[in-house]
């Protein structure tokens, strides 16, 4: 899987994406710049290259289907992301700090304003159990995540857990001041604030 903070190749070098696909990464861009609310079919299928018919062959509910699988696609990502960064490190903290800078690169590289890709999309979608569901999953599935990488580092799996939780508490409230601030050094710097668990001694 492509590291979300790299480059992707030229256009020339791929094949054609998939129309599926290309409407899950247009919708999962426009929703995180412009929110679920703020971007229309019209300029969702402009931006996929795609006819109207083949969104609702793939998403038989249309963008409130598209937009689940979207945040799933984004969500895909920071989980490669979170791998990538503590499979290497020697501690938690380590890692922690791999993750902030990683995002920080992203950050800079979406133009300092992007939101949330999860947050962006589901949380200003239909007030819907469906969307509510789904949000708390994928949110899940990085603390989750992170918390077994922790485990793995050393710390035990009530520590590990509520390390992992406060890193994601963290992230979300140090995005959003990034975006205020137009500065990725807000992110970048979050591993400093982390409140890890005191050591024990025997």
């Amino acid at each position: 899987m492509t590291d979300v903070t790299t480059a992707s190749p030229p256009a020339s070098s791929q094949a054609p994406a998939p129309t599926r696909d290309r409407l899950i990464r247009a919708a999962a861009e426009l929703f995180r710049n412009k929110g679920y609310n703020g971007t229309g079919l019209a300029e969702l299928l402009a931006a996929a290259g795609a006819p109207k018919g083949s969104l609702y062959h793939h998403f038989p509910n249309g963008k409130s289907d598209l937009a689940l699988a979207a945040s799933t696609w984004a969500s895909d990502q920071m989980l490669a992301l979170i791998d990538a960064a503590f499979a290497p490190a020697p501690s938690f903290r380590a890692g922690a700090k791999t993750v902030c800078y990683k995002l920080a690169k992203l950050f800079d590289k979406q133009g300092k304003w992007s939101g949330c890709p999860v947050s962006a999309t589901l949380f200003a979608g239909p007030e819907n159990n469906a969307f509510r569901q789904h949000a708390a999953d994928l949110f899940e599935s990085w603390i989750a995540a992170t918390a077994r990488h922790a485990q793995r580092l050393g710390l035990p799996q009530e520590e590990a857990r509520a390390a992992a939780e406060n890193f994601y508490i963290l992230l979300q409230g140090g995005w959003q001041l990034a975006r205020v601030r137009r500065d990725s050094d807000v992110i970048r710097a979050l591993h400093t604030q982390m409140q890890m668990p005191p050591q024990k001694t025997d």
